[in-house]
């Protein structure tokens, strides 16, 4: 977690659910990388940051220290989810280079499957076209070996496979009424800054949404990846 609220919110809900046991590294209160790799799923949440963001700018986010310790989870076969600023970084720690979106989103809005997203064996059980949670500028680098799984009308890459075990979300699956009522406390510069276009909705607008139906599609898909070997 780089950001108290950017919350796992759903993420951790299913597994809480699933009676697993629950590490957190919490950059914000000083949190350090564990030394060992000593579990089966490594999640990496969103935050305002992006991969270029320096310790000058933001001095509990080490951007080069967590790309290596996400190297070293792919290294030793863990399964990984990045959501938005992690989809980023497990980009960045497989050769991808991070860049803008053409287009800034946040608010509810739906991502369509691409061929590849259709042929997916978790994604391409999704619907064709779906509501989920926006709240980001930039998107995930590419690899020769990914495959974008979704986009959406303002931005081309939703959803990324960078392998069997590895998964990029720039979207929010994990959104609930509790996560977006923290997210819209510490952003409304952001919501009032980029008020008006085309991709922002209000304060109201997020609020008015039920999150429920994406929840249940993460926890689809976290069951189906949590299953890979």
């Amino acid at each position: 977690m780089h950001e108290s609220f950017e919350s796992p919110a759903a993420t951790e809900i299913w597994a809480k659910k699933k009676g697993l046991d629950i590490t957190y590294t919490r950059q914000y209160l000083g949190g350090t990388f564990p030394e060992k790799c000593n579990f089966d799923f490594l999640v990496v949440m969103g935050g305002p940051q992006s991969p270029a963001t320096t310790l000058e700018e933001c001095p509990h986010y080490d951007a080069k220290k967590e790309i290596e310790f996400i190297k070293k989870a792919i290294n030793q076969n863990k399964i990984l989810l990045g959501v938005c600023l992690g989809a980023q970084l497990i980009g960045e720690a497989l050769g991808g280079k991070f860049g803008h979106s053409p287009n800034r989103e946040i608010g509810v809005f739906p991502i369509t499957l691409t061929e590849d997203g259709k042929q997916d064996p978790i994604i391409g059980k999704f619907p064709e076209k779906f509501l989920v949670g926006h709240w980001h500028g930039d998107m995930p680098g590419l690899t020769p070996e990914s495959k974008i799984l979704a986009t959406s009308e303002g931005c081309p890459r939703q959803i990324i496979r960078y392998a069997p075990k590895i998964y990029g979300f720039q979207c929010h699956f994990e959104f609930t009424p509790e996560a977006i009522e923290g997210m819209i406390e510490n952003n409304t510069h952001e919501l009032e800054g980029h008020k008006g276009l085309p991709y922002i909705e209000t304060a109201e607008q997020l609020r008015s949404h039920n999150y429920a139906e994406m929840n249940n599609l993460l926890f689809n898909f976290l069951d189906k990846i949590a299953e890979q070997k």
